[in-house]
Order: structure tokens, then sequence, then C-alpha cells
């Protein structure tokens, strides 16, 4: 038996970020994860961090050396239609919007953090738990034991009996690279098409993309040869910007689902283990930072348990309006902006233009899609 206070399931950057998190605040973890280091690190897939998700980073000294590409403005219109509004850093004083990173450096620079407390164990996988006095035991497919007094799920998904999809979405995501005729300046784009919405994310000199489509489009996109791929993706996305290439690594079916109860019996779900969200305006990984954080917060102030019944019903309660917000936030984006119709589309860009005229609704806009419901910090 594997004893130590908190036990960590994910060896990603959410769990890691958990982990050293809690860490910072004097408490041993053990992070256990499925995959070996090599693989962990090696993570190619693309996350878009918001201003508040680097001070988070920053408190917990994982930021120092990652390699980041900041958006310094976000371009926000709908396809062959009027309206549209630009979110700048500048004009909230900050140095950016938010950062761009693999998921593998993300991974290397938590495992390099200063400070104690965080061991790893890879290669191993939990096969079960159960509660055990003031524990809870983690039973791992090596037949050792992890005795922790909480444990963290910080991957994985949602088992349809702890959960319900509120949403199918009926459509896929597809995560693409692509080069574009001219340099992106840090400009990042939401363009927004009735099929699904197109996120290009600046990365290093190209654009790391986020296609969304119907289901049966994926299958048909993801066969086509490089030239017809660029053709389509120029299609989708209009003049704005020109193509010179587009390479696909993967595509996943798209749903809204939450974990009904995201604590209890001395274990607390975070991230895709908790909810999980459509990619519009990436707000998932965000989210999700902002839940460790606050965990992390609030073991800080009752350190005696951590895995205290009382002290995680708190915690849930007090990520529930953010959660909730951020939810509905994420799928009234898609329920509006994929709508049909020449009246709805209409409104779309008379909101969006109002929006680039009203400073008050454009600032609160982006500080929504950067501290969340609360606007934290």
């Amino acid at each position: 038996m594997i004893d130590t206070t908190v036990a960590v399931v994910g060896g990603g950057p959410l769990g890691l970020a958990a982990a050293r998190a809690l860490g910072v605040i004097g408490l041993d973890c053990v992070v256990v994860d499925a995959r070996e280091p090599e693989a962990a690190a090696a993570d190619p897939r693309v996350l878009a961090l918001s201003h508040g998700s680097r001070q988070i980073l920053e408190w917990i000294g994982a930021w120092k050396g990652l390699d980041a590409n900041p958006i310094r403005a976000i371009h926000i219109s709908q396809r062959g239609r009027f309206g549209r509004t630009r979110l700048s850093a500048d004009e909230l004083g900050l140095p950016a919007l938010g950062h761009v990173c693999r998921a593998g450096d993300i991974v290397a620079a938590l495992r390099d953090a200063p400070g104690g407390g965080v061991s790893l164990m890879h290669g191993s996988r939990v096969e079960g738990t159960r509660c055990e006095g003031d524990a809870v035991v983690l039973a791992l497919d090596d037949g050792r034991s992890l005795r922790a007094r909480l444990a963290v799920f910080a991957e994985g998904g949602i088992a349809e009996q702890e959960g319900a999809i509120l949403r199918d979405y009926g459509q896929h995501a597809l995560v693409a690279t692509a080069s574009v005729d001219r340099p992106h300046g840090g400009l990042a784009w939401e363009r927004f098409t009735p099929e699904g919405p197109v996120a290009l994310l600046p990365m290093g000199e190209d654009y790391s993309v986020v296609w969304v489509v119907g289901d049966d489009e994926a299958r048909r996109i993801r066969a086509l040869e490089d030239d017809a791929l660029r053709d389509e993706l120029q299609v989708r996305f209009g003049g704005r910007l020109r193509f010179e290439s587009v390479r696909i690594h993967a595509s996943f079916p798209l749903a809204l689902r939450l974990r009904r109860t995201p604590a209890g019996n001395r274990r607390v779900w975070l991230g895709n283990s908790a909810q999980t969200l459509h990619p519009v305006a990436g707000q998932g990984f965000n989210l999700a930072l902002r839940d460790a954080w606050e965990l992390a917060e609030f073991v800080r102030r009752e350190p005696q348990d951590p895995g205290a019944a009382s002290l995680l019903l708190r915690h849930a309660r007090s990520r529930r309006m953010d959660r909730l917000a951020t939810t509905a936030f994420t799928d009234a984006l898609i329920r509006i902006f994929c709508a049909r119709g020449a009246g709805i589309a209409a409104g779309r860009g008379g909101a969006l233009l109002a929006l680039d005229l009203l400073d008050p609704m454009r600032g609160f806009l982006a500080r929504r899609m950067i501290f969340g419901a609360r606007a934290w910090p």
C-alpha cells in the first residue's frame, strides 16, 4: 500500500497543474498516469490558455520557459454576412488575451516546475476506488494500491450512469495545422459558418485550426487529398485569409455532457471527467484550471483534511456558477450561430455590430472569456 495525501489520476496538463497547485500549499501528491513519460511530453494537442490560466500557471511556477504563442487580438465574424467584432489585448491593458501552447510543452513545464511534494507513477491505470474510513483507496492494474485523503480525477470522460448528455451536437471537430499567405501577427480568428465554427489559433508561423463540421461531412473531408482539403477549408472560412496548406491531425465527436455530482466520497472530478463542452471559444481547459486552482485555495484555508465532505461540498457550490455559466455560454454560441435563416443571420450580424460599437459590452465578453463567470481574478 502506497500512502499519500492526494492522489491525482491523469498526468496530462490538467492533472499535473492540479498536483502542482496542491503541492505549492504543502500537500504530498502522487500523480497516476497510464502513459509513459515520453508519450505524455509528446502530446501534440494544442490548447488555448486564457490570460487567467497564464496567471494560474505563473502562481504554480510553470509559466517561465513555456513555449507560448500570444493571442494579441481575436477577430469574430460570420461567413458571408455583415457584422464582426474584434477583441484586443491592448484595449484591456493586457499583454495578451491568451496564449497557444502544445499540451506536451505544458506537461514538460509542469514537471520541471520548482518545488517538491509531487511524485509521478507512469504506466499505471486505476481500475477502481473504494472508501476506507477517512481515506480513499485506488486499485491499480499492476496489483498495487494507493491510499489518499483525497482523489482528484483529471482525465477521462463521463460514464452514462455518472452524467447526462444534455446535447448531442451532431458535429465533429477536425484538428488541423494550416499555413497562410501572410504573418498572423498574433491574430486569432473565430469564424462562424452554418455548418459550425472555424477557429484559427496562432501557433509558430502557422495556425492551429479547430474546424467544426457535421458528422457525415467530417468523414468526407478527412478523405480529401491535400489540395482539395485546402480548397474545402478556403470555401468554409471565406476570403479573409488565403490558405496555402492544411493538414488534419485528429477528429472527435462533440456533445455537451455534465457529471451530476462533481465531488463526493473523498473524490473530485475536473476537466472532461466533470464536464465536456463544445470547443467554441476555447473554454473547456480554462474552466478546468479554474476548478483546480479554487480547489487548492479551499484546501489551503482548511488543510486539516483535504477530502472532508464539507470542504468538497463548498468547493462544488463555489464552482457551480462558473461551471454552469460557461457551459451555457458555449452552448448558446453554437445554438445561435449555427441556426439557419436569413432573419436569424441578420440578427447575429446586428449583435456583432453592436458588440463592436459598444466598448462595455465588448469588454464584458473579453473578460468573460478570459476569467470565467466571475471575471476572476
